[in-house]
């Protein structure tokens, strides 16, 4: 790159949730509380898939890793997110917003494309028991995960060209972490095609994860209307119901944030729905996927059992 082309930026402003300082020690309680829920959530449920062997399935093997995603994704943005509700300058680096921002991408990617694994998962388990154990074999299991990280990780390598632009008007980020979009509005370099190239990838994975999610339901939904028992029916429903409306959430916010204009952003609307894909899904998801789920429950008082009987 030429010389001309590189910002003088040396560090950002974070201009977080709100500019009231009485709001301030409030707002950190309340996510204070919300990521501790969600390590607390998301670390319980990978050791208790770890130490469990009955939980030893592809359904949980993904679930074990959205959990690491959720954690992961959860502890790049809130820890600083925390911090700057207490801090009098609410900085972050010019290389640390790089390295947020390119992690941010690379667990929302993975998160996206594990949903939609998780809804084949079900799918095969659901519509073709018979052949769920040859189906989703350890090495296609392994090979989806793998393949959602490098994907995460390129999509990642693309976006951070948007540190190859010019942020010579304002080094004022209106947003609590280093995003795409309210970095590009506060470029003055032509943006266009990196707001082309985000559309391109965000198009790509969100649209083919939530296709399959779909897909994958209504054929599950097809096979749960052919169940003769009504309690059996309303049981599957109910499951159903609660990992749709986790997706539903998901996705819905992510397709607001990336797939339009910069020139429509609100960043202040836009904020709350970044708050809900970045910290609060990471919090509910463990207790979607737990709450209505026996075999969690059973494997919770197995492991309480065996920590009373040891102690």
């Amino acid at each position: 790159m030429e010389k001309g082309n590189h910002s003088e930026v040396t560090e950002f402003i974070l201009s977080g949730l709100t500019d009231r300082p009485e709001l301030q020690v409030l707002l950190f309680g309340v996510f204070l509380v919300v990521y501790v829920i969600t390590l607390v959530g998301n670390g319980g449920m990978i050791f208790l898939i770890t130490i469990d062997p009955r939980l030893h399935t592809p359904m949980y093997f993904f679930l074990s890793n959205l959990s690491f995603c959720d954690l992961c994704y959860s502890s790049i943005i809130s820890p600083k997110m925390l911090q700057n509700f207490l801090a009098e300058r609410k900085s972050i680096s010019y290389t640390a917003c790089a390295v947020q921002q390119y992690l941010s991408i690379v667990f929302g990617d993975v998160e996206c494309l594990l949903l939609a694994v998780m809804a084949y998962d079900r799918y095969v388990a659901i519509c073709n028991p018979l052949l769920y154990t040859v189906t989703m074999s350890r090495q296609l299991c392994n090979q989806l995960v793998v393949g959602a990280y490098a994907v995460g990780f390129v999509d990642s390598m693309i976006q951070c060209f948007t540190f190859r632009l010019s942020f010579c008007s304002s080094n004022i980020i209106n947003n609590f972490f280093c995003d795409v979009p309210p970095l590009l509005a506060l470029s003055c370099s032509d943006t266009r095609n990196n707001e082309i190239a985000m559309f391109v990838f965000m198009s790509c994975i969100l649209v083919s994860s939530l296709v399959t999610v779909l897909l994958s339901y209504v054929y599950i939904i097809s096979t749960i209307l052919q169940i003769r028992s009504a309690e059996g029916r309303h049981k599957a429903f109910s499951t159903c119901t609660f990992h749709l409306t986790a997706v539903a959430l998901y996705f819905g916010t992510l397709l607001f944030m990336y797939l339009r204009p910069t020139s429509s952003y609100s960043m202040d609307t836009d904020k709350v729905a970044s708050v809900f894909y970045t910290l609060v899904m990471p919090m509910l998801n463990p207790l979607i996927y737990s709450l209505r789920n026996t075999e969690v429950k059973d494997a919770v008082k197995r492991a309480m059992n065996k920590i009373l009987t040891n102690s």
